[in-house]
Parts: C-alpha cells; structure tokens; sequence
C-alpha cells in the first residue's frame, strides 16, 4: 500500500468488473458504461439498490446505452464476455466458480446493511472466484455496502476504486470504501470509464 493510504493498483489480466451503486445509481451507470469502447468484453456485475420491476427497466436502459446486452441476471446464469448482469430487485446475486464459466446465484438470504440485493455478498463471492483479476468500481450510493466486501477484494489482490465526493449524488458507499484503506483511486466519475480502459488494457 502506497504512503498516502492509496493502494497500488494491482490488476493483472482483468476478467472481471463489479459495479456497486445506490443512490443516483441510474445516471451514474448510463455515464459510465456508456463511455466504456464497444470492442470492450469484459463482463460487469452490477448490483443497484433498487426493488423488483425497476431492475428490469435498469437493464433495458444500459443496454441501449452500453451498446452491449445487459440483463437481469437469472439463477444458473453463465458468466460471460461482453454481457452486462444486473441484480434483481429483491434478491443478492452471487458468483460461484463453474465447469466452464462462473455462474451466478440468486439468493434470498436476509438483507445486508439493510437491503437486499445488497453489495457485499456480491464482492466476497466475485473476490473468492476470480481473486486479483477483479475491478470493483464502487459509485455513489447512500450507507457503506461495499466497504467490507472491498476487503476481500483487496485481500485477494483484486483493485478497488471509488467516486470521489463532488461528482456523487451521495458520498456514502465510495467514502466508506475510500475511508477503508481499499482503494487504488478515488476519481470523479468522468475517469472511471477511461481508468476501467486503461486497467483491461494493463496499463493503469
């Protein structure tokens, strides 16, 4: 870890990028993965704190602006390049290590930091299968999901970043995160999609 409290960025061979988001979630995610290049395969994981139905049309919603398929993530659903999967309002989305490809686990397990689907359970499971090759790019959002399982990403090597507080709706879930030491950056919400690039071309 660097002097300042800033980890180095420890990404090699991104297979992966986690996505937590709260409050102003909807706006933030559309200008981000917006601005992500359309020849980009990696596979992102969002959890969003929002109910059911809204989840649904958040995935229509980044579809047409990532220029890439996002989806409400099912049970059994493969891990795959290029693909976008979202959270259903109501339950956690988890990862589990499988034959092929990592599959993703929907689980109505009792809320974490009070909701469900809640970040956390995402962050642990997703440090446990794919270790120093994660991304977490924790955006705004009220309370602190995220800071914990940012822990385990960053105790398996993986690379933690967080919007910084003037570009958040609310500096809850990224100040949490950046007050815990995990972070390799703190960046206005303009650089996120620029740093992501950088990362998957291994050159942070």
């Amino acid at each position: 870890q660097a002097e300042d409290g800033i980890r180095d960025v420890a990404v090699t061979g991104v297979q992966t990028c986690a996505l937590p988001i709260s409050t102003g979630g909807p706006q933030a995610l559309l200008t981000v993965l917006g601005a992500l290049p359309e020849t980009m395969t990696l596979p992102i994981l969002v959890t969003q704190h929002m109910p059911p139905t809204f989840t649904t049309i958040l995935a229509e919603h980044l579809t047409r602006a990532a220029k890439r398929p996002a989806r409400e993530a099912t049970n059994g659903m493969a891990v795959e390049a290029g693909n976008i999967y979202v959270a259903p309002g109501g339950f956690h989305m988890i990862v589990e290590a499988g034959d092929s490809a990592p599959k993703l686990r929907l689980t109505t397990e009792p809320p974490e930091n009070f909701v469900r689907p809640a970040v956390d359970p995402m962050l642990r499971t997703v440090a446990a299968v794919y270790g120093s090759a994660t991304l977490c790019v924790i955006l705004t959002g009220m309370g602190s999901d995220g800071a914990k399982g940012s822990q385990s990403i960053a105790d398996a090597g993986g690379t933690v970043i967080a919007q910084d507080e003037q570009s958040s709706v609310v500096w809850g879930m990224p100040g949490a995160t950046a007050a815990a030491g995990t972070c390799s950056a703190v960046l206005p919400l303009t650089e996120v999609a620029p740093f992501i690039t950088r990362c998957v071309a291994g050159r942070p």
